[in-house]
């Protein structure tokens, strides 16, 4: 009956809070973060040609059925600044209050910037590790000054180094601020999205363009994905999930064992007593329902009871992970486990069900 509770609390838990697992994986896993960012840009077209993203189509994506975010930024490759007498040049990155979330960076020292700054267009600036090196000497700059394009910024913190690459050596600042005060910013051309999970990956990815020629027209629409970090998640992901399935199943038949098991001994320690019931009358098919019964109620409150510890689960895994799962999909779940659970019950009680009700009477009685 262990077993049969087990089995039933891991698979509701499982099926219930699966996706909302997956996305907590996506956001504390580098790897996964990069499988489930896609880049959304114009190839190279003539310099006369300009083609930049509306808010409209921004919104657009933000609203399609597996995108968790999406931001939309500006860049240059030419801004400057001036410390101690000495001229530096970066990268620089004009970035929406969602940037830090949907590319998955976060600041070791300070913090990042979001939609206050945007709103406000302040002055700040978020470093990569490397450039803070470069300029200060050290990453612990939280609070200083630095000139960019002649105009004065405070930093507010600096990335970690996981999952930067390239941004190691780049300088961020809010979208707003960099359109109002860097000269020679990029337009609006490029947007970063993030899928849900991986495997959102593969069903948003074609409605993209769909999506953005809905909004506005574009020529030259590149949308780039880390194809290859997409198929190694989702191998890792289904032979964790077969795994877990199979340790479920597995339980399950053990459970189911265990009820073969008792009925079994059941049948043996009451063959006098199917024996009277079978000289006074009992029919086979009575005898049989009966322990048949006795083998479903046995699975059936196991399951009952697995149910329960799998609804306490689910409520303590939802706190932890800050999640809502759908009370449908529980309640479904708690359903196909109790279906499941009867006809487990069946199936381990259908031998010694049969067995009892093949007794001869006279054998019966006389046995010891």
């Amino acid at each position: 009956m262990l077993a049969i509770a087990l089995g039933t609390a891991g698979f509701i838990t499982i099926i219930t809070m699966g996706r909302d697992l997956k996305e907590n994986f996506n956001r504390d896993l580098e790897l996964l973060g990069r499988a489930t960012l896609v880049k959304v840009y114009f190839e190279k077209l003539p310099p006369y040609q300009h083609q930049i993203f509306q808010q409209s189509t921004l919104e657009a994506l933000r609203q399609m059925p597996g995108v968790k975010d999406a931001s939309l930024a500006v860049s240059t490759f030419w801004a400057q600044t001036s410390l101690q007498g000495q001229q530096y040049g970066f990268s620089l990155f004009g970035a929406d209050r969602a940037f830090f979330e949907v590319c998955g960076l976060s600041a070791q020292k300070g913090k990042v910037f979001g939609l206050e700054e945007n709103n406000h267009r302040r002055r700040a600036v978020v470093l990569g590790p490397e450039l803070a090196r470069t300029l200060f000497g050290t990453i612990d700059v939280a609070g200083a000054e630095l000139e960019i394009q002649q105009d004065i910024f405070t930093v507010s913190g600096v990335l970690k180094d996981v999952g930067l690459g390239d941004l190691r050596n780049f300088a961020f600042v809010p979208f707003t601020t960099a359109q109002d005060r860097i000269p020679n910013i990029s337009y609006p051309n490029r947007i970063y999205l993030r899928c849900s999970t991986w495997d959102d990956v593969e069903k948003v990815v074609p409605l993209i363009p769909q999506v953005i020629q809905s909004q506005q027209y574009v020529q030259g629409l590149k949308v780039d994905v880390a194809w290859d970090q997409v198929k190694r998640v989702q191998a890792i992901a289904f032979w964790v999930e077969l795994f877990i399935f199979s340790s479920i199943a597995a339980t399950l038949i053990l459970g189911g064992v265990g009820i073969w098991t008792v009925m079994m001994a059941a049948v043996r320690s009451r063959t006098r007593e199917i024996g009277l019931k079978k000289a006074m009358g009992a029919e086979d098919q009575a005898i049989m329902a009966q322990f048949l019964a006795e083998a479903v109620c046995l699975s059936f409150t196991a399951s009952l009871a697995g149910s329960l510890v799998g609804f306490v689960v689910v409520e303590i895994t939802s706190i932890m992970i800050n999640s809502h799962p759908a009370q449908g999909l529980f309640l479904f779940c708690v359903f196909i486990g109790l279906l499941v659970a009867v006809g487990l019950g069946v199936a381990a009680g259908i031998y010694p069900s049969l067995r009892a009700s093949r007794m001869e009477p006279v054998s019966a009685i006389r046995y010891e």
